[in-house]
């Protein structure tokens, strides 16, 4: 008696790539406690997807995406202390890419994007960040106020020089006689009665040499 047929039915498999976001949290080479998002775009390789299926299934990604993105993140970060994290992100995120790229690709999964997205660290080091934020903006602040002191008392400085020169120039223009000096006395009252004067409304004005007709003779 025949045995019957062997039904098949197909799998669908779907080959675009697709993102997806795995957090993990890890701790740096400071045993600082780091939070880490990565977003990865990935997809099958095509010509891989008969072993994909009998070795993994076909909710692969579920199965292998976040148990190699939380090894290789854990063997990256343990090489950075928490400021490393920071100051040399880019450095971190290529060697996150290179090593995820390849556990991936033992699985025949091929990663089109990987980056960074999210960056967090414990509440220790982040008040400890804040608080060295604020110190050099404190340090920053009063060096600003050291410069200015020093600058207004070059400016004092220059200023009463300034003057001191002035009034040895003035000195020797009124020469030693004392002449010039009641001249420049002089010259400075008339410079206030005009002044004064022409502040009053009740003041005309006439040229000189030329009579008015209240100075004229009477016939």
């Amino acid at each position: 008696m025949s045995q019957p047929a062997t039904r098949e039915r197909p799998i669908i498999f779907d080959i675009r790539a697709r993102p997806r976001n795995i957090p993990v949290a890890t701790g740096s080479k400071d045993l600082q406690t780091v939070s880490i998002t990565l977003r990865i775009l990935y997809r099958p390789k095509p010509s891989d997807l008969p072993a994909i299926y009998t070795n993994l299934g076909i909710d692969y990604d579920e199965r292998v995406l976040p148990s190699i993105t939380t090894e290789v993140l854990k063997a990256v970060v343990a090489q950075f202390d928490a400021a490393e994290m920071i100051t040399q992100r880019e450095v971190v995120s290529h060697k996150v890419r290179e090593a995820l790229s390849n556990r991936a690709d033992a699985f025949s999964i091929l990663l089109d994007d990987i980056s960074l997205t999210h960056l967090t660290f414990g509440t220790e080091f982040t008040y400890a960040v804040e608080q060295k934020q604020v110190a050099q903006q404190e340090a920053e602040r009063a060096r600003y106020l050291v410069e200015r002191e020093e600058q207004m008392k070059n400016a004092a400085i220059i200023r009463a020089e300034g003057e001191s020169e002035a009034a040895n120039m003035v000195s020797k223009a009124i020469g030693e006689s004392g002449e010039g000096l009641v001249e420049l006395r002089k010259i400075e009252a008339a410079e206030d009665i005009a002044l004064q004067l022409a502040q009053s409304r009740n003041v005309v004005y006439l040229p000189s040499g030329q009579q008015t007709l209240l100075a004229l003779p009477q016939a």
